[in-house]
């Protein structure tokens, strides 16, 4: 089964009356930024055809995901982005940087009063939300957030390996493998990639000197 607006009605319940479902692509990344998307639907009762599609952006093809967040953005409420540079996210560190994504791709909203995040609890946030593990397979708010935002981060990766081919950016979008460390380890890091997390976790295996 897959999601469904349950956890929205939830809330809706308690007195919100809209609701955004949140979710970030990119953590993982070692290039590139980190991007947050913002869903907001209001009829609940609307689930059509195409809505029950909607699911984690993980489980869907790349085709699907480009169909659905062209009908996300045409069929929702409201929808927004939060992108954090890699500059920023060098600067704060990636934890600091998915909340501030969060942030952005709210306050990207013409109006919103609840926040339904995928994840875990944090802190340092000064919105009403609660955070709902494995939110992209529970909520289609949720869901729909990480379509577009992975869809968005998709083609910003995919326009900037038109511009640094040898990193392979527009099929790995930004994410670890071993064409992409080789790359690095004859090339060296790029101003793309997050310094903190390469030094870190691949430095000694690929003896990249920073």
């Amino acid at each position: 089964m897959g999601p469904s607006f349950n956890f929205e009605k939830q809330f809706r319940e308690l007195g919100f009356a809209i609701i955004a479902g949140v979710d970030e692509v990119g953590r993982g990344a070692i290039a590139g930024p980190i991007v947050a998307g913002a869903v907001v639907f209001s009829d609940y009762s609307k689930i059509t055809p195409k809505i029950r599609q909607i699911n984690d952006s993980k489980v869907l093809t790349y085709q699907q995901r480009e169909d659905l967040s062209f009908y996300i953005q045409k069929k929702a409420d409201d929808f927004s982005f939060g992108e954090v540079s890699v500059l920023e996210i060098n600067q704060m560190g990636i934890g600091p940087a998915n909340i501030l994504a969060f942030k952005r791709a709210l306050d990207g909203l013409k109006n919103c009063d609840f926040a339904l995040i995928d994840g875990r609890r944090f802190r340092g946030f000064d919105r009403k939300f609660f955070c709902l593990e494995k939110g992209e397979s529970k909520s289609i708010s949720i869901a729909a957030a990480s379509i577009v935002a992975k869809v968005y981060r998709d083609h910003l990766m995919e326009k900037l390996g038109e511009t640094m081919p040898d990193y392979l950016f527009g099929s790995n979008k930004g994410y670890g493998g071993k064409a992409h460390y080789e790359a690095i380890k004859r090339l060296g890091p790029s101003d793309h990639h997050r310094k903190d997390f390469i030094k870190w976790f691949y430095s000694s295996q690929l003896d990249i000197k920073f």
